[in-house]
């Protein structure tokens, strides 16, 4: 008798179950969990230089991974500026903490009164010390390059050169063109000095190079009035093989950083030399920040999720490269320019910028401001946000984790 009962409460339940419709079952879908395809045993397939020595690939996995969730802050000639004069970077007055990235430049380690005339043999010196000091600190490096045009190797400004100069210059520097030999010797110089950068372990100084920055304007000799875009990406691609390829230099992450002109992913790869020679994504831009306010705040960040998305996509790096707001004498500070309207196009929209680097604070006018200017409170806001990182707060960018 208990078993028929049990059976018919069963069949009951069942019967029930089957005809009541009306109920909907909700199901819960499961969370997916993005899972970042790049590693640190794969990493090197994703970068310009497959046999890049540790350090210089641990430095990569470690920007692009810190630029997920923070913004390395960085200055040019952070040690050297006008305005230091105590042996501390121009940030460190202000804040009390040196900036996470310095900037330097080839120029004068490549210019042509090197090694005839000692001051540009101390400036050599210097930007090496420099360089280690900051490695040191746990600091990136990164170099820039204003190479003086190759007839009279004077000026790096277009304006500077006759109209038959403009047009013939650059796309001489390729194989089989009239300045391709003394390229190479320009090239050489920036290899032995790279190779040579070391620590006090001996152990290679990983860099960051950006050569031929803002293409696509027309104020250098390497713009894009006075070379096609197959010049200009076989020039780039020409750099990156002969100083990884043939002089052998493996601690090099390479930039690709036009000024702001562009507006589409397409006109932002134009003249892009592929994924097979560029590890970051870059862009330099003052010109939408040139007290614009808002609406070039907006701007900026809306080029910014462009290269953002594009690095996203590539499995590499994004960076703005260069910007700033320059106060001189004539030129006031604009309230909240650092906390409100760079920082807003640094980070609405999800970006993920690793780095922003300003340019140098001279003895005419300054993008950093130092104690007793007026814009030090709105700096000092800015680098106290929670996405900033300044040295002190950089984890081991030359390690794995």
């Amino acid at each position: 008798m208990k078993k028929i009962r049990l059976l018919f409460n069963i069949l009951l339940l069942f019967l029930i179950i089957s005809c009541d419709n009306s109920e909907t079952v909700v199901v819960t879908p499961t969370p997916t969990v993005s899972i970042d395809v790049v590693t640190p045993q794969n990493v090197k397939n994703y970068m310009v230089d497959k046999n890049a020595s540790t350090e210089t690939v641990a430095l990569f996995y470690n920007l692009r991974n810190l630029g997920k969730t923070k913004i390395i802050i960085g200055q040019q000639d952070a040690f050297n500026s006008f305005y230091q004069n105590s042996g501390s970077s121009d940030i460190k007055k202000t804040t009390g903490n040196d900036p996470s990235i310095l900037g330097s430049d080839f120029m004068f380690i490549t210019d042509k009164d090197n090694p005839n005339n000692n001051w540009y043999v101390q400036q050599e010196n210097k930007i090496i010390q420099d360089t280690k000091d900051a490695y040191a600190k746990g600091m990136i490096n990164t170099f820039c390059w204003h190479l003086r045009e190759p007839y009279n190797e004077k000026s790096f400004y277009s304006a500077d050169m006759t109209s038959e100069q403009r047009t013939d210059a650059f796309k001489s520097l390729l194989p089989g063109g009239k300045f391709n030999d003394w390229y190479k010797k320009k090239l050489d110089k920036v290899a032995s000095v790279v190779s040579n950068l070391k620590d006090t372990n001996g152990k290679q100084i990983p860099i960051i190079f950006r050569p031929f920055h803002e293409f696509d304007g027309n104020w250098f000799w390497w713009g894009a009035n006075y070379c096609t875009a197959e010049e200009y990406i076989s020039v780039y691609r020409f750099t990156v093989n002969y100083l990884r390829d043939t002089k052998n230099v493996h601690n090099i992450l390479f930039a690709f950083s036009p000024d702001n002109s562009y507006t589409t992913p397409s006109s932002y790869l134009s003249r892009y030399p592929g994924d097979d020679y560029v590890d970051i994504l870059g862009m330099d831009n003052y010109g939408d920040f040139d007290n614009k306010g808002t609406s070039g705040a907006s701007l900026a960040n809306s080029k910014l999720k462009l290269i953002s998305d594009l690095a996203i996509s590539k499995n590499k790096i994004a960076a703005l490269t260069e910007t700033g707001y320059r106060v001189t004498s004539t030129t006031p500070a604009i309230n909240n320019w650092f906390s409100t309207y760079l920082y807003d196009a640094i980070t609405n929209n999800n970006l993920q910028i690793a780095y922003v680097m300003f340019w140098s604070n001279t003895s005419s006018g300054y993008y950093v401001p130092t104690p007793g200017n007026s814009n030090v409170a709105d700096f000092q806001n800015f680098t106290l946000k929670s996405k900033i990182i300044l040295q002190n707060n950089i984890s081991k960018m030359y390690s794995f984790p």
